[in-house]
């Protein structure tokens, strides 16, 4: 993987699958690296030693307590919560801007606060770019259980049977432990030789398809089914295996089966750095007095499908309304999807007591339940969520990466994304 083959040399269309690549090589460590690359990796770094903490140890549920029998919301006026935006982003190591997108029905509010940009006076909008960071798990979700419905995959389908030339002690591994979390896959984001390997070129374009060539030495850390543990190799290995099920690649099945129905026009999953005008920029924050532009600093070709996707607010709300509204799948495979694992939360943890199914997760507020998922990358932090019948959504994005490594800021943005959650469901 030193010198990994673009994406577009994958044999996408052959059905068999192809011989499993050497371990990568260890590149060379170049001399000198641009300051925002350093930082970016730096905070990958933190978020990485975050994961690793999650997977040793069982998952609990999270300190927030609430109720299901709850209904309504606190009556939270508009410029209520523009001031709890505001307050947060003037926290320090808050995020430079905010947005939130609620909808219910047809009808959408935007509530946000700060700049799209520092060193200018452009305020967020629902149709700037953002990274989705782990909201993208949903769109692999909905891909690969598309793909049940239509008898091209089985949620009890094994890593053995569709995709034979990984690890044999993987291929136990059922879809449906991949969509939930429970396979006990290693993460190959925590792997050092995958932090190094970014760290020498952040902005360079890998194949993604071999991302699991870091931990392919590595067993399995429990039996399959028997513990809650979130790991990027999960995602990566739904998109492999859709991709062997239909002899297409991901990208492909991403705009046929979810980007086309849903209507996505401004969501795409690139492999490079760069993105599309106009943004969200994206700020490192662990110097206030000297925030840093980490939109275009890493390749997104090294998250691939357990994070790579770029949309905008406006589209992400298009798509959690879809698929926690159960528009893409039958009746039978949601009920599949959402049985849930209690106490197994996303990363970071979202409003609520967190509750992990198939690629979504269930958060019980205090006003009542939403569905969907968390994510942070660097420069990023995002939530989108839906009710079960996705009549009502939002989007909640913030333009700095806000993880457990800051747990007092952690648990502000997760007290502000309940008070958004309780204004969404209030019928008052």
């Amino acid at each position: 993987m030193s010198q990994p083959p673009h994406p577009g040399r994958h044999r996408a269309h052959d059905h068999t699958p192809p011989a499993r690549p050497p371990r990568p090589a260890r590149p060379a460590r170049p001399a000198g690296r641009g300051r925002r690359e350093r930082r970016a990796v730096a905070l990958l770094t933190s978020a990485t030693a975050v994961l690793c903490g999650l997977i040793a140890a069982p998952a609990t549920a999270t300190t927030t307590t609430a109720t299901a029998t709850a209904t309504g919301g606190d009556g939270h006026t508009a410029g209520e919560l523009r001031e709890r935006l505001e307050r947060l982003v003037r926290t320090a190591g808050g995020p430079p801007g905010a947005i939130a997108v609620l909808q219910r029905g047809g009808k959408r509010h935007v509530v946000r606060a700060g700049v799209a940009e520092l060193g200018t006076e452009r305020q967020p909008r629902p149709t700037d770019h953002i990274r989705l960071a782990s909201t993208a798990k949903m769109f692999s979700g909905a891909v690969s259980l598309r793909l049940v419905d239509q008898g091209r995959l089985r949620l009890d389908a094994t890593i053995g049977e569709v995709l034979p030339h990984l690890p044999a002690a993987w291929h136990e591994v059922t879809l449906r432990q991949l969509l939930s979390h429970t396979s006990g896959l290693p993460d190959f984001s925590q792997s050092p030789e995958f932090v190094e390997f970014v760290t020498s070129d952040p902005r360079r374009v890998v194949d993604s398809r071999r991302l699991l060539d870091f931990v392919a030495d590595e067993p399995l850390l429990f039996p399959p089914g028997t513990r809650y543990a979130y790991s990027n190799s999960d995602n990566i290995t739904v998109a492999l295996m859709a991709e062997a099920a239909t002899g297409r690649r991901y990208e492909d099945l991403l705009r046929r089966l979810v980007n086309r129905p849903l209507a996505l026009r401004d969501t795409s999953l690139p492999a490079g750095a760069a993105l599309p005008e106009p943004y969200l920029h994206g700020y490192d924050v662990s110097s206030p007095d000297r925030p840093e532009d980490v939109s275009e600093a890493i390749s997104a070709s090294f998250s691939w499908a357990s994070g790579g996707i770029v949309s905008t607010p406006a589209d992400l709300n298009r798509f959690i309304r879809g698929y926690a509204g159960g528009r893409l799948v039958s009746d039978a495979t949601r009920r599949e999807q959402l049985t849930f694992v209690e106490g197994a939360a996303s990363s970071p943890p979202g409003p609520g007591v967190n509750a992990g199914g198939l690629a979504i997760y269930r958060y019980t507020t205090r006003c009542g339940v939403v569905y969907g998922h968390t994510g942070n990358t660097p420069g990023y932090t995002q939530l989108a969520v839906a009710t079960e019948d996705g009549k009502r959504s939002m989007t909640f994005s913030l333009t700095a990466q806000i993880s457990e490594r800051s747990p007092e800021l952690l648990a502000q943005v997760r007290t502000v994304q309940e008070d958004f959650v309780c204004a969404l469901l209030d019928d008052r």
